[in-house]
């Protein structure tokens, strides 16, 4: 039994229905929906043979396109069709661009003849049960799948965490720190309630707005591992990405050091109360220190897991903490306690203790400000891991905005609840207790029956909020929990360091934007664990330890952190002002200018809190934004530098429209008839050294042919002739056009080359050599190509050189016939060559050919020759080459045609003229004897020359010739040759005189003559530019401007 289904439609057929194609029953498991082409060709079992497209079919091609892909026919609207509905696969780039199940068709597979490719579409159809790119059993049974088949091991799932596990927690742990429980109580009584949440919310902004900063950047799109780098490097590109990377690595293995002496002091400082040390305080630390880090090191080795459980432990502790304080606060203080300044909650305490009362070098708002402002730092920890969480486009922000919130609120309500309790000064000794009212009793304790007046006088009180660090430890119920949590804020911190360096130096190195550094990017395990990377940290961490005084790095850390911060926030801010249509980010609670405020505020805090180590945060950053940017990396990543540059070009663009030319400010824009730019190399460096960094080059190349066979070589080609422009530092397009002869794809590339007032000006070209064994309709093309350039008002420029310009014979590739073929083409036919199909990469890595305009010249002389007055282009172009470096030693020297008689005035007025112009030229020669007659071995050349192109019509009337040379315009009447004499022999005088007086030039650059369009044959004209430029050995560049003015000595 066969059923039938509606036409099966091949695209590229656009007109009315086609015979519907049966196709046998399918088992219910295989209409899923999609099937091979292959399933509805091969029907060979009933008797019919697979379907192929007839020779007279409008679809047919000369060169048929295949599927691109194992391309599916789709049920989804009621017909079969190659085309596939929307699907996730279509824009992931996790699979391999070759895999054929998951890529859509390409617009060929839909628009060209459809023609399947017996070698790719053999697909069974039970491999393609997918729709929407998911098999319909689902993921759970491809996994089944996989670990049900002999001799594979099943791939484990590596851990992956939620956004609090992940990230809220991590980032309680890295923001809550020593400070917390050692520093926080000292500035509440130094700067008073008020300030204190007035710094803690100053601190909570910067970091809450580089919160939001992060969420935006990390909600746009799919976020892999690298956390910071990976944000910043994808958003503002490599370059600041790099140097953000690298230095933040470093700071979070120095941070680990840092962490760990804190441990390792506290430690200490508990033995040495009950004297204990192992050997002295020094020792002690870099002992404890190592050991501690090294099983820190062990617990992250043990894999994410292990270290996921360590932090909730320390999270535990650090809550516990908290809450033995908080129950501390309300629990009525014993004797001793009140000796040391804490008598429970008391409206007069709290009075006290809300303004500030300033102590020592450090009692300013600032000073404490650049204290306590690390400690809100840490907000990065869960984005460091995006690799290791399940969806950090939800994690990230969620986490993140949630740990700020709540550190705050733990901030806000310890600084309130010890500053209600304890007095800035006790003395600690149970004999200071008096009779409340007694006189001479000074101070708030006073009033509680206890009298600090003489320690406060004297400044020698031990205890209270301004002198005793450990005010929560004495406060709280039990003691010895805050110096747990002290441990565990600082081992927390340790460890999300020790986790966090690794991860970021992990993608750096895999990125490869530094050299010597690939080796630590290997990943291990489900996880893909930087185990290099840790023991790379560990090595660092134990470094530093061993110095065991981190007073002077620590400032250091902080500024790199916060360099991290002012360029998260700059990244959101670029990124929203550039408009790029690719920024959509998820979460919308953010904005721009709140993140420039945020970028701006954290270069600030970064110079408050130590104007040195930001000197040389950004002194680091800027070497390795240099390194980076002098090094281009050949990567792309999207980043808003790309949609900022284009932003621009697109403003200064259409502002130049709005703008009126002016001579003063005319630019020579060229359009180089390059055909591929290294076929050519001479050309492309002549015209790049005058308009680099100047003006408009655009290397225009005609492909002709088909175009359904020129256009995919066309595609192939463009980037590889780009990269080589780059490559050989030429600032130019490249541009090609498909067309059926030559003269026509010039005349397109005249008429649409640019856009706006970046428009070319100039038609640059190399001289035919082979016009005389040429084709005549090429001849006719090259010399129409020169009149049409004249009719849409373009100067025009012909570039001559002895050994001529093509070196695509030596190249061994195969000519592009455009303007000028290899002088033995291997087809014999010269014009049509067959294209070269060369890989791009190998184009752009090729050979670059040295030319003469890449060379010194020394103290050569560069010669013009102004015959005519053509607008000044034939001067100006010579001075701009005299600009350049290369050609800066050159003496320019000017002739110009004149009588023996008056020699004296035209050279003065010449000389005049040209001072006017401010070229600098000087030196001025006048030709008397330009109006000689030739030699006659000279002229006897020039009429050979000409011969096998004359009609000899014996001067028959106009219509006899024209009858003559029907078919043959290039061909030259006896009128034609008579009427042109004059001007034939004015060719050859002044070629003998370049001999004579531009012989050793390093340039000639000469005004040539122009043929009157209609009435000067093609061939004669080519005669008159051969004549003039023959037997040269410098190069000679014959150059028309289009009689409009290009230089001006009026100021306005």
């Amino acid at each position: 039994m066969q059923t039938r289904l509606p036409a099966l439609s091949f695209p590229g057929s656009w007109a009315g229905a086609m015979a519907e194609l049966p196709i046998p029953d399918l088992p219910p498991s295989r209409c899923s929906g999609r099937f091979t082409i292959s399933t509805l060709l091969s029907m060979e079992e009933g008797g019919r043979a697979p379907y192929t497209p007839t020779e007279g079919s409008s679809c047919d091609s000369i060169q048929p396109t295949h599927l691109s892909s194992s391309t599916l026919c789709t049920r989804t609207f009621g017909y079969n069709t190659v085309d596939v509905v929307p699907a996730y696969d279509h824009y992931a780039n996790s699979k391999g661009v070759d895999d054929p199940r998951k890529g859509r068709p390409s617009l060929a597979d839909l628009h060209s003849i459809l023609k399947p490719d017996p070698g790719r579409l053999h697909t069974p159809v039970s491999d393609l049960q997918q729709s929407n790119g998911l098999s319909e059993a689902g993921p759970e049974a491809e996994l089944e799948g996989a670990e049900g088949e002999p001799g594979r091991d099943p791939v484990p799932e590596p851990v992956r965490f939620g956004w609090v596990k992940g990230v809220m927690i991590r980032c309680m742990l890295n923001i809550w720190g020593v400070i917390l429980y050692l520093r926080l109580p000292w500035i509440t009584a130094q700067a008073g309630i008020a300030l204190t949440w007035l710094i803690i919310l100053m601190s909570v902004t910067v970091t809450t707005i580089t919160g939001l900063s992060i969420s935006a950047i990390s909600t746009n799109g799919k976020v892999k591992s690298g956390g910071t780098y990976f944000l910043i490097s994808r958003s503002l590109g490599p370059e600041l990405g790099g140097s953000i990377g690298l230095i933040f690595a470093f700071a979070n293995a120095v941070a680990v050091a840092m962490h760990t002496v804190g441990f390792a002091e506290t430690v200490r400082d508990l033995l040495q109360e009950h004297n204990s040390l192992i050997v002295d305080p020094t020792n002690d630390i870099r002992i404890i220190g190592v050991i501690t880090v090294t099983v820190l090191l062990g617990i992250s080795l043990a894999g994410m897991e292990w270290e996921a459980k360590a932090q909730i432990l320390f999270f535990l502790v650090i809550l516990v903490s908290f809450i033995n304080y908080l129950v501390g606060t309300v629990i009525p203080a014993t004797a001793e306690k009140q000796a040391k300044g804490f008598f429970s909650y008391r409206a007069d305490i709290f009075a006290q203790n809300f303004v500030p009362n300033w102590r020592g070098p450090e009692g300013s708002f600032f000073g404490l400000f650049s204290i306590f402002f690390p400690s809100a730092t840490g907000i990065l920890a869960g984005a460091n891991i995006s690799g290791d969480l399940k969806d950090p486009a939800v994690a990230i922000p969620k986490g993140t905005l949630m740990a700020i919130f709540w550190t705050t609120v733990s901030y806000l309500v310890l600084s309130a609840t010890i500053g209600a309790c304890v007095v800035r000064d006790a003395s600690g000794s149970l004999n200071d207790t008096v009779a409340v009212g007694s006189p001479g009793c000074e101070g708030l304790a006073c009033r509680f029956g206890w009298n600090f007046t003489a320690c406060t006088q004297q400044q020698s009180c031990r205890y209270g909020l301004s002198n005793y660090y450990q005010s929560m430890s004495m406060v709280s119920g039990f003691g010895p929990l805050i110096t747990a949590g002290i441990f565990g804020a600082t081992l927390s911190s340790a460890l999300a360091c020790l986790v966090s360096a690794p991860k970021v130096f992990q993608c750096l190195c895999k990125d490869q934007l530094y050299p010597l550094i690939g080796f630590f990017g290997k990943g291990y395990g489900r996880n893909s664990e930087p185990i290099r990377g840790y023991m790379l940290t560990y090595v660092i961490a134990i470094g530093f330890i061993l110095i065991a005084e981190l007073n002077a790095i620590a400032p250091i850390i902080s500024n790199f952190f916060l360099c991290s911060y002012a360029l998260i926030n700059f990244s959101c801010f670029h990124a929203s002002i550039t408009n790029s249509p690719g920024w959509r980010p998820s979460f919308r609670y953010y904005s721009k200018w709140a993140a420039l405020f945020g970028a701006a505020v954290s270069v600030v805090i970064m110079f408050l809190l130590t104007w040195w180590a930001a000197l040389i945060a950004f002194s680091v950053v800027i070497f390795l934004l240099g390194y980076v940017l002098y090094k281009k990396p050949d990567v792309n990543w999207g980043s808003s530098m790309q949609a900022s540059s284009y932003n621009m070009a697109l403003t200064y663009s259409v502002g130049l429209s709005e703008v009126d030319e002016h001579i003063k400010n005319y630019r020579p824009q060229c359009l180089v008839l390059t055909g591929p730019p290294n076929f050519r190399p001479a050309l492309v460096d002549f015209v790049g050294t005058f308009t680099k960094n100047l003006s408009l080059m655009l290397c225009g190349n005609v492909l002709i042919g088909p175009r359904k066979q020129r256009m995919p070589e066309s595609h192939l080609m463009a980037d590889g002739h780009t990269k080589w422009l780059i490559k050989r530092k030429i600032k130019a397009f490249y541009t090609d056009v498909v067309a059926e002869d030559l003269r026509s794809g010039v005349q397109m590339l005249i008429q649409a080359a640019g856009l706006g007032k970046m428009r070319p000006n100039i038609l640059v070209l190399g001289f035919k050599r082979d016009w005389r064994t040429a084709s005549p309709q090429s001849l006719e093309d090259y010399v129409g190509i020169l009149h049409d350039a004249f009719d849409f008002k373009y100067g025009v420029c012909l570039m001559r050189m002895k050994e001529g310009l093509n070196i695509s014979r030596v190249l061994q590739a195969h000519v592009n016939p455009t303007f000028e073929t290899a002088e033995h083409p291997k087809n014999g036919t010269g014009s049509r060559a067959a294209p070269g199909t060369v890989d791009p990469t190998t184009l752009a890595n090729e050979q670059q050919a040295s030319t003469i305009f890449q060379s010194q010249q020394g103290k050569k002389t560069i010669d013009i020759y102004w015959l005519f007055d053509d607008g000044g282009l034939t001067l100006l172009i010579p001075y701009l080459l005299g600009r350049k470096k290369r050609w800066g030693k050159c003496k320019i020297r000017v002739f110009v045609g004149g009588q023996i008689n008056r020699m004296d005035e035209e050279r003065k007025a010449i000389v005049s003229l040209l001072s006017k112009f401010r070229l600098g030229f000087h030196e001025v020669h006048i030709l008397p004897d330009i109006n000689q007659k030739p030699r006659p071995e000279h002229i006897k050349r020039f009429d050979e020359l000409i011969a096998p192109f004359r009609l000899n019509d014996g001067f028959k009337d106009e219509a006899t010739v024209n009858e003559m040379r029907q078919g043959c315009p290039w061909k030259i009447s006896d009128e034609e040759v008579d009427k042109n004499r004059a001007k034939s022999l004015r060719q050859v005088r002044l070629n003998e005189i370049l001999l004579d007086y531009s012989r050793d030039a390093a340039l000639i650059a000469i005004t040539p003559p122009i043929g009157r369009k209609g009435r000067c044959p093609s061939s004669l004209y080519m005669a008159w530019l051969e004549t003039l430029s023959q037997d040269l050995r410098p190069p000679i560049i014959l150059t028309r401007g289009n009689q409009e003015n290009v230089l001006t000595f009026y100021c306005q």
